[in-house]
């Protein structure tokens, strides 16, 4: 079919899960919008994004001890990023970037009460169609905003998708890893914060740079 037999997926997000929306974001509200975003790499190429990172800590002088996040960084760094993103899809087609992005004020009540089922509802949603594509697949998320706490974990979850649902034969592998210690994932934290940027507060201008190299799926619109 043409495609990497293994391949790496980055996972993180942007936004909170809370439902208050009497009040203004960040002023006692919660987020109108919640972004998870994807970063798809066949595995021989899974440390060329963590080279971009490693430039922009470089170039913006940051503290490499400690991670920079995408609500930290300036305009310009942002815009950097986002050039530099669409710079290396051109370049590597083969790497490729994914967000879903969901109206909360819109979401129903039973996904409120268990926020893990939104959660795994919504990486199934935009995530298996690509999975099923590949023999093996190394999911990489930060555990620390991916939050599994039902009975049923979003490994078994997508697995038994992959081989019941959409019967395949794709083997899943999870592997969580905090994000200050994955370049990868701060790549794909910067994507999230991007494409969140854009939903929530209006502020396109590095989702401008970057909407033409990434697949977008909107949820409750």
């Amino acid at each position: 079919m043409g495609f990497e037999m293994a391949v790496c997926i980055f996972l993180d997000e942007s936004g909170d899960l809370g439902w208050k929306f009497a009040a203004p974001y960040r002023k006692g509200g919660s987020s109108r919008y919640l972004t998870i975003s994807a970063m798809i790499t066949p595995d021989s190429k899974k440390h060329i994004p963590g080279r971009v990172v490693r430039d922009l800590y470089k170039k913006w002088k940051w503290n490499t001890a400690k991670e920079k996040k995408w609500s930290d960084m300036p305009h310009r760094a942002r815009i950097d990023f986002a050039s530099r993103l669409a710079k290396l899809h051109t370049q590597h087609p083969d790497i490729s970037f994914h967000s879903i992005v969901v109206d909360k004020q819109r979401v129903k009540v039973s996904f409120r009460d268990d926020p893990n089922l939104l959660y795994n509802y919504m990486i199934k949603l935009f995530l298996v169609g690509e999975m099923r594509k590949h023999d093996q697949v190394t999911l990489i998320p930060d555990p620390r905003t991916i939050k599994i706490r039902s009975g049923n974990s979003l490994h078994d979850y997508l697995q038994i998708n992959l081989w019941y649902t959409e019967n395949v034969e794709t083997k899943l592998i999870t592997q969580p890893v905090d994000s200050g210690k994955s370049l990868g994932l701060q790549f794909t934290d910067m994507l999230a914060g991007a494409t969140q940027h854009h939903f929530e507060d209006s502020n396109s201008a590095s989702w401008n740079e970057i909407c033409g190299h990434v697949s977008l799926t909107k949820l409750f619109f």
